[in-house]
């Protein structure tokens, strides 16, 4: 296998990780703003004295209610497990080929020419750049997958303040500046990723 062979497969399965990527990041944004909203709902139950109201012929209500909410706030969190499940399979996918093509390069490191690995030329960047933003994707992805599970792990079921603030703490961990590199390092490759 040639190394740029791998260079490249490894670009054209970055590019196709990173739409999943944003995919699954999309499908959780909703199911974050339904923590925040069942955080909200718990927080105004908890202030209701249902016995003081004309429910009070209900027994049990509060806590039955209460119950209600808990049971959605598990659902949503194993739903977000679920989608964590998928962007670590993408995080390990993207980590995977990127240790393929450094195996590869170590591998022939002494046969290479310092002054091959870093000529650039009209239609590739040099190889050496193209590593590097290999390295850059693989650690993003692995620090917001990392980040993300954090969140996710830190979040109790029963701390509405937690919940309430749960969608603006998955947003704050968005990271545009990054995802807007590795989206301007495949527009520079885009020559070089159609070349056969």
């Amino acid at each position: 296998m040639s190394l740029q062979g791998a260079v490249r497969r490894s670009f054209m399965a970055l590019q196709d990780q990173r739409a999943a990527w944003r995919s699954v990041l999309v499908e959780c944004d909703p199911l974050m703003e339904s923590l925040g909203n069942l955080g909200q709902q718990m927080k105004a139950l908890s202030r209701v004295r249902v016995s003081d109201t004309p429910l009070r012929a209900f027994p049990d209500l509060q806590e039955r209610l209460q119950f209600q909410l808990l049971q959605a706030v598990d659902l949503l969190l194993q739903r977000l497990r679920d989608r964590m499940s998928r962007l670590q399979a993408i995080r390990d996918s993207v980590g995977g080929h990127v240790s393929a093509v450094l195996q590869l390069y170590q591998d022939s490191a002494d046969s290479l020419d310092v002054a091959v690995a870093t000529q650039r030329s009209s239609v590739a960047p040099s190889l050496a750049d193209m590593l590097e933003w290999l390295q850059d994707a693989e650690r993003f992805y692995r620090r917001q997958f990392l980040q993300r599970k954090t969140l996710l792990l830190t979040l109790r079921r029963d701390d509405r303040a937690q919940l309430e603030g749960a969608a603006n703490a998955w947003r704050s961990l968005d990271s545009p500046d990054a995802e807007q590199q590795i989206t301007d390092n495949l527009c520079r490759l885009a020559f070089f990723l159609e070349a056969q």
